[in-house]
This record gives C-alpha cells, sequence and structure tokens, in this order.
C-alpha cells in the first residue's frame, strides 16, 4: 500500500496533475472564516506572485471546506447511530463504524489531490509550511523540544522522531478539531516516547533535567 505521504509525489512523478479548477467548478464557496483561515497560511508564505498567493488560499480554503462536509456528515451519522444504540446496540455500533471508515475514506482521496495541486505552485518545503499551517505548527515545535531535552539523541534517533511526527502531521491535516488534531500529536509522541524508553532514555528525568534548565536559563 502506497502511504499518503508518497502518493502526491508518486503522482506527479508520473506525470499526473490536475486541473485547475475555478470556483464555478467546485461547487458552493468556502466560509468567510475557512478562506480568513486560509489567508493566514498563505499569508505565512510571503508570495510576491498575487495570483499564486490568490491560488494557494483558494486551494487551502478549498480543503477545509471539503473536509467540513466529510466531518459533518460523519458526525450526522454518528448521531444518528447513537440514537439507535438505545434500541439496537449492535447496528448502532456497525453505522458507526461505517460513518468512521466512510469518512476516512473521503480523507484519503481528497488528501492527496489537495497535495498534489498544491504541488503544482508551491516548492517542497512551501507545502510543508502550509501543513504546519495546518496543525497550528506542532511538528516543528514538538521536535525542537525533543532536541533541547535530549541533547544526546543520535542522528538514527532523530530521524526516526521526525519520520514520526512527520505521519502524525499528515493524519492532523485531516482532522476536524483542535482536539483532533493535537490527539494524533499525541498518539505519535507516545510512540515516541516508547521508542527512547526502550533506548534507556529516562524520560521523566530529561524533563526534569530541562525544566530546571530552562528556570536557571531565566534567572
Amino acid at each position: 500500500m502506497i502511504s499518503r505521504l508518497r502518493l502526491p509525489l508518486l503522482l506527479l512523478a508520473l506525470g499526473f496533475t490536475l486541473p485547475r479548477a475555478s470556483a464555478e467548478d467546485l461547487g458552493p464557496a468556502p466560509s468567510a472564516v475557512q478562506v480568513q483561515r486560509a489567508e493566514k497560511i498563505t499569508a505565512a508564505l510571503k508570495l510576491t506572485d498575487t495570483a499564486q498567493a490568490a491560488r494557494v488560499r483558494d486551494l487551502i480554503a478549498r480543503q477545509y471546506h471539503d473536509l467540513s462536509l466529510i466531518h459533518a456528515a460523519r458526525d450526522a451519522a454518528l448521531k444518528a447511530a447513537k440514537e439507535k444504540a438505545a434500541t439496537d446496540k449492535p447496528a448502532a455500533e456497525s453505522a458507526a463504524k461505517q460513518a468512521r471508515a466512510d469518512a476516512e475514506a473521503a480523507q484519503d482521496k481528497l488528501h492527496p489531490e489537495f497535495l498534489a495541486r498544491l504541488a503544482q505552485e508551491l516548492t517542497p518545503a512551501q507545502v510543508d509550511q502550509v501543513k504546519d499551517g495546518l496543525t497550528y505548527g506542532v511538528l516543528p515545535l514538538t521536535f525542537r523540544v525533543y532536541q533541547e531535552m535530549l541533547p544526546q539523541l543520535t542522528a538514527d534517533q532523530k530521524a526516526q522522531i521526525l519520520t514520526w511526527l512527520t505521519e502524525a502531521r499528515e493524519h492532523a491535516m485531516d482532522a476536524s478539531t483542535s482536539e483532533e488534531k493535537h490527539g494524533w500529536f499525541g498518539k505519535y509522541k507516545g510512540r515516541i516516547n516508547n521508542y527512547l524508553s526502550k533506548a534507556g532514555i529516562d524520560m521523566k528525568q530529561a524533563e526534569k533535567e530541562m525544566t530546571a534548565r530552562t528556570k536557571s536559563e531565566n534567572k
């Protein structure tokens, strides 16, 4: 199975491109809030071409919009399943499971299409900036904290931590709420901490030492 990390690059490598769709082609417009969020992420890119910046903003706003439709359909189905649980629990559980699976399938289809379109407009580094904008910059912040807390990390350990945080970001990009986005990073941070603990690193002690260093530096 090709991961969602590799699929957009593979599509481009095979010469696959997506047409630049107009607002009319894409259906109902994103909300004002979705456009504002997209503008904030786009502004951080500091694009000098105003037409390019507008296209990127529209792509991000459309992604917010399309994901919101997927999440709304999922949440409505989950609500209906919950109401059914009182009379038919097995059927309710099956319906809830199907609702989540349908939403995940829709997100998995949307995700590489969005990234392929972004890749037509931006460099890989800029695409990463957009990803960080969609996920509150948790990846670079968390990676920096791990390195500051554990200065003894080897190159291989740093690479593994970054790999897992990058996977977490890919999932968090499609999450519906701040809580869900942070939840994905929390899941992968648990994996990272277990990995480091198995390598003989005392994470609790490392955190205490980092706190002590920070207090000392701020005196």
